[in-house]
């Protein structure tokens, strides 16, 4: 027996900016000798290192190379731009595309976000990474175009960020092999869907039929509980409680012939003395 398959384990690339600690949690509470080991990856590398079975899912942002590759859209963020916080764009709450014209806007090579024309002057070069153009924001040398999550992780005390109105927007998903679709990785779709612990679906087939022929027991047993009961019910309402219940209105003794009380009315007329 090979180690893999005494200790199962489980894999989850994700990319910067996106936070899977949530789900790990859960994860880690519902399956607690599974561990769960975070592969960080580029945004670029990402779909390379599912293919490459470096991870078995990822979370990944959108559009990537999808061939032999299964994604569901998770969310969308908000694209914001990183200024300066003395630059006049951080007295306002929003800006659209079309007030970056005068500005240069850094385009990194690592960046994702699908542009048909992209806003403000361009750099005289291209910076390697998002967090070096954060720096040269820093340096006054330009603005930044970034979705919101990216801007958090690059936080620094001297910029801020406003929303970017018609800027397009940066989509994560989870994506994984195609034809390996196993119990663990329906397992974590499930997690990052919101299923409950008792949902079967996305579960192991064999935790699922485990759980169905426990709830039939418990079902067959409260049924086979209930039946007796049913017919005592039904014996009390037709039964001989309800003769007793007659005798009792009708007086003790069969043998006045009437009720309890015209025996009473009797019984309080004075006798004639002779």
């Amino acid at each position: 027996m090979t180690s893999s398959e005494e200790t199962p384990s489980f894999r989850l690339a994700y990319v910067p900016g996106v936070t899977p600690g949530k789900w790990v949690r859960i994860w880690n509470e519902r399956l607690p000798d599974v561990p769960l080991t975070l592969v960080g990856v580029s945004a670029a590398e990402a779909s390379d290192a599912l293919r490459g079975r470096e991870a078995d899912v990822g979370l990944v942002r959108l559009p990537i190379d999808r061939t032999a590759l299964s994604a569901i859209p998770l969310y969308t963020e908000t694209t914001v731009v990183v200024v300066p916080k003395d630059h006049v764009m951080a007295t306002v709450d929003e800006v659209s595309a079309a007030e970056l014209a005068d500005d240069i806007v850094l385009h990194p090579l690592d960046d994702t976000l699908d542009w048909e024309d992209r806003p403000g002057r361009p750099a005289n070069e291209r910076p390697a990474t998002t967090a070096d153009a954060v720096e040269l924001v820093a340096a006054g040398v330009g603005l930044l175009v970034v979705p919101q999550s990216l801007a958090r992780l690059h936080h620094r005390k001297d910029l801020t960020y406003r929303p970017v109105t018609d800027a397009p927007e940066s989509r994560v998903a989870l994506s994984w092999l195609e034809d390996e679709t196993t119990d663990l990785v329906e397992e974590f779709i499930g997690i990052v869907r919101g299923r409950t612990v008792n949902s079967t679906r996305g579960r192991p087939r064999s935790q699922a039929r485990t759980k169905a022929t426990a709830k039939d027991e418990r079902a067959d047993k409260g049924g086979t509980g209930r039946k007796p009961a049913a017919g005592k019910s039904a014996g009390k309402s037709a039964g001989k409680p309800g003769a007793r219940t007659a005798g009792k209105s009708g007086g003790k003794s069969p043998r006045s012939g009437g009720s309890a009380a015209p025996k009473a009315a009797r019984r309080g007329k004075p006798r004639r003395r002779p």
